[in-house]
């Protein structure tokens, strides 16, 4: 481990919101509320005053109405506390929420900021996933666009990737229930007793569910002829979850305990015509940024999109699936989708203490064909 400086980001406190699912135990909340929740929680770990945060970063993917015009400061906002402390919301689609660590920690890094929070939130019961698209005056595309994407966009790009990989039905019903069972197991050891911060009478994530093979293969395909089904994909949810960092001198003279900092991050495109090979790009590259070889990883946090992007990944660089989402993932604990970057950091992290090992890999699949990866060290 390389020394650390007094510019060395650092985090101090890490904490996520139990994650509802649609229409579940959250969808009362307003995502500003789901957000400021951890805002605070963070801060109130740390034992730090909230004017004492520089700026604050957030995920969210469909900002629109009620997760528009910058809910990270509207969320602050509805804290009623300093107004001073600046925030942005950053759209990286599914990497969101991670891209806004890596911001932060390089603003830190770069002496722009001393304190910052990085966060993410996504209400998907009240803003439905594509509201801020379909509502609007038009699309995106244009009418030279070059690119083969998929039909229906992420499920044909599964679907794409396991036709490619040869993963059938029964790799991804197999996955899937591998992903219940090990999301029950880690709630009924108390794995995420730490890092989650109930929300009123909300204490524990609400969509794990009794799963077996034959339930699983009795389910519909999510488009005809399909891989993926409801049991294969990840869920739609309401959550949020937020890292607080801080330079490492700036933790020391507040007597706080630094507990990781990032060693890699990267953002990167992939072939549009899969979607999902975001995951297999990034890590390649954030691997060769830092030196490292995946058996240098201890865990990693590859989010279960669908089975297939995390069984084409785990083929891709020869990984031990047994170290791969050791508690579970977005099959079985849902997929927030602007706040889940933050929430496999908090996971992660989580993970290294409660195991006493020193790094973890943390990548994502994103729409527009992106992937981000960063390297987690513990300190």
């Amino acid at each position: 481990m390389a020394a650390l400086n007094d510019r060395t980001p650092v985090i101090v406190s890490a904490v996520r919101t139990p994650l509802g699912k649609r229409g579940g135990v959250l969808a009362e909340l307003k995502a500003v509320e789901l957000m400021r929740h951890v805002q605070l929680e963070v801060i109130a770990r740390a034992g730090v005053e909230p004017g004492d945060v520089d700026q604050i970063i957030g995920g969210c993917v469909t900002q629109s109405g009620e997760q528009s015009l910058n809910v990270t400061r509207n969320a602050w906002l509805n804290s009623g506390h300093d107004p001073g402390v600046g925030c942005s919301t950053v759209d990286v689609s599914c990497g969101s929420a991670q891209q806004a660590n890596h911001l932060i920690s390089a603003l830190i890094a770069a002496d722009a900021i001393d304190t910052g929070i990085a966060c993410g939130v996504e209400s998907m019961s009240r803003v439905p996933i594509g509201t801020n698209l379909y509502q609007g005056p038009g699309h995106y595309k244009t009418r030279d666009y070059p690119w083969d994407d998929p039909p229906k966009a992420q499920f044909g790009g599964a679907e794409r990737i396991a036709e490619r990989e040869g993963i059938g039905r029964a790799d991804a019903d197999d996955y899937g229930l591998l992903s219940q069972q090990r999301a029950a197991r880690a709630w009924d050891e108390g794995r995420f007793d730490r890092e989650v911060s109930p929300v009123g009478a909300v204490t524990r994530d609400e969509g794990i569910r009794e799963t077996t093979l034959e339930g699983l293969a009795a389910l519909r395909p999510n488009v005809e002829g399909a891989v993926h089904t409801a049991g294969s994909t990840s869920q739609i949810s309401d959550g949020a979850a937020a890292i607080l960092w801080m330079s490492y001198g700036k933790a020391r003279a507040l007597g706080l305990t630094p507990r990781a900092r990032l060693v890699g991050q990267v953002v990167t495109g992939a072939d549009p015509y899969y979607l999902l090979d975001g995951p297999v790009v990034a890590t390649e590259r954030v691997l060769r940024r830092t030196g490292r070889r995946l058996s240098d990883v201890d865990i990693c946090e590859v989010n279960e999109a669908f089975a297939g992007v995390v069984l084409n990944w785990a083929k891709a660089h020869g990984a031990d699936i047994d170290r791969v989402n050791v508690n579970g993932g977005a099959i079985a604990l849902g997929h927030p989708l602007g706040a889940t970057g933050t929430r496999l950091l908090v996971t992660a992290l989580h993970e290294l203490e409660r195991t006493d090992t020193s790094t973890a890999l943390i990548t994502m699949c994103c729409g527009g064909s992106l992937g981000t990866a960063s390297l987690l060290e513990r300190l």
